[in-house]
C-alpha cells in the first residue's frame, strides 16, 4: 500500500520534470493516511472514527463516498507498513494553503472527537501533526474548536 500511496501523492513528472497539479484524490489520500495513523493510536479504532474519516474525505477533499470508502479501506489494510507521517504532511504542506491544512487539521480532530473522548496519545499526534504542517498554537486551537463545536 506504501508505494500505492506514493504512487497517487507523488505520480510520474511531466515533459519538464515539474510535478503535475495535485487533484482532490491525491490529497484525500494524505489526510485520510494521517487520520487512519490516529484511529490506531490509542488501540481503541472504532466504527464511529472511520465513518468521521470518510465524511472528512467526502467534505473536504471533494472525492465520492466510495472513492473515500476505498482510500480508507486502502490506508487500513496497510497501515502497519506506514513508518513515517512526513510523507503525507509533506505532500499537504506542498500543495495546500494555510487555511487548507487547517481544515485537513479540522478534520484530523473530528477523528480523534468521534469516539466521544480525546486520549493522551491522540492528542500528542495531532499535536505533532500541526507541527509538520506548519500551523502555530493558535491555528491548533482553532481547528479543535472548530472540530469540536460542529454537530455530531
Amino acid at each position: 500500500m506504501i508505494n500505492q500511496l506514493r504512487q497517487l501523492l507523488f505520480p510520474d513528472t511531466g515533459a519538464r520534470g515539474a510535478p503535475a497539479d495535485p487533484d482532490h484524490h491525491q490529497l484525500a489520500v494524505a489526510a485520510t493516511a494521517l487520520m487512519v495513523q490516529l484511529s490506531r493510536i490509542d488501540n481503541h479504532e472504532d466504527e464511529r472514527e472511520l465513518e468521521t474519516i470518510v465524511d472528512c474525505a467526502v467534505k473536504v477533499h471533494q472525492v465520492t463516498p466510495e472513492e473515500a470508502r476505498q482510500i480508507l479501506d486502502d490506508a487500513l489494510n496497510h497501515a502497519d507498513d506506514s513508518t513515517s507521517i512526513y510523507e503525507f504532511t509533506g505532500q499537504l504542506n506542498e500543495q495546500l494553503s494555510q487555511d487548507a491544512k487547517q481544515r485537513v487539521l479540522e478534520s484530523i480532530w473530528r477523528v480523534a472527537l468521534a469516539d466521544g473522548r480525546i486520549d493522551k496519545y491522540e492528542e500528542h499526534l495531532i499535536r505533532r501533526m500541526a507541527e509538520l504542517l506548519h500551523l502555530n498554537h493558535r491555528e491548533y486551537m482553532q481547528a479543535r474548536h472548530r472540530a469540536s463545536d460542529e454537530p455530531a
